[in-house]
């Protein structure tokens, strides 16, 4: 099963997310199918870029998104 989730970068303390498509059974900083994102949380405002058409095409290929995905999207 695919899903479309948070996998951590950025240094110590101080956290940015990709958000990627990956199966299920792997590690959060695993290896990922595709990078539609990125969520980066140092900014003022934080800064989300999501790419909506891959988002809709692995949506429509049976990916589920995570919660948090989902907030972000929204």
């Amino acid at each position: 099963m695919l899903k479309i989730r948070l996998s951590r970068t950025g240094r110590k303390n101080y956290p940015s997310y990709r958000i990627v498509v990956t199966e299920a059974s792997r590690k959060r900083d695993g290896k990922v199918t595709e990078t539609i994102g990125h969520y980066n949380l140092q900014t003022d405002p934080p800064q989300i870029k999501i790419k909506k058409e891959r988002l809709e095409y692995w949506i429509a290929k049976g990916a589920q998104m995570t919660d948090a995905v989902r907030k972000l999207s929204s």
